[in-house]
């Protein structure tokens, strides 16, 4: 596959001082700017991921007038924590 470039990126000095001071042994601004890019990529698409399963489960709420009350909802979870802890053990 052909690889591309990203637009150039103007930024003040003083901001590009800033990346440069957290860049860690051995890597490079621009592998610190395609790594952030990378992570922003995945941060979106699981948010808008996890918008629409809210969305649905609103809309599934709605339909079939089935609501859960918060300690519902948290028993539940509580219950799946001590399943998984008991399975590790």
């Amino acid at each position: 596959m052909k690889s591309t470039s990203f637009p150039s990126l103007r930024v003040t000095p003083e901001f590009r001082k800033a990346a440069e001071s957290v860049l860690e042994e051995g890597e490079t601004l621009s592998s610190f700017l395609e790594t952030a890019v990378r992570k922003q990529i995945q941060f979106r698409r699981t948010h808008k991921e996890f918008i629409a399963r809210g969305l649905a489960a609103r809309d599934e709420a709605q339909r079939t007038g089935v609501y859960y009350t918060v300690n519902e909802v948290m028993d539940s979870l509580r219950e799946v924590v001590e399943s998984a802890k008991r399975k590790r053990v």
